[in-house]
């Protein structure tokens, strides 16, 4: 289907998600390097996203988790992530596909990336539309209007 302009908006999303399957995949065979830890963000109702349910309905739209200490057989293939992790001292399984993902973020090297959620129209997800995304709760609100990019600021997930 040929279309009016190329789409470089979704090649670099494409690549920047690459960035992130490739640094999963490094701490799959390797472990976490030196203070390195993960923070990634999801859309919890995004197509092939598996979460248990008592998660899915604290996290209706987006849930944030880290990969630091606690975390056990993280999988990674070409178009997702698995890992266990423990939650209230359970275990349980999360599947998260790389199109889910709106934010991964390793805070000791300073770098993050932010996503756009890919639409139907973009050979991607149909389900999620760009409103609903949440902004993370400590995230500050600066006035970017009209800007555009990839770059988060990492004020967050600092430690104070």
């Amino acid at each position: 289907m040929a279309t009016d302009q190329l789409r470089y908006d979704r090649m670099v999303e494409t690549a920047l998600r690459g960035v992130v399957r490739e640094a999963l995949r490094q701490v799959e065979k390797g472990g976490l390097p030196g203070e390195h830890h993960f923070y990634i963000t999801f859309r919890t109702g995004a197509a092939g996203v598996q979460v248990p349910d008592f998660l899915r309905s604290q996290y209706p739209q987006e849930m944030t988790i880290v990969l630091q200490y606690q975390f056990y057989g993280l999988e990674v293939t070409q178009e997702r992530m698995s890992v266990t992790l423990s939650f209230g001292g359970q275990h349980e399984r999360l599947v998260v596909p790389f199109a889910a993902i709106t934010t991964f973020a390793d805070p000791s090297v300073n770098f993050a990336l932010q996503f756009q959620p890919f639409g139907a129209n973009d050979g991607g997800e149909a389900e999620a539309a760009p409103e609903d995304a949440e902004e993370a709760e400590d995230a500050p609100a600066d006035d970017d209007s009209g800007k555009t990019g990839t770059v988060v600021t990492l004020d967050a997930f600092r430690k104070k």
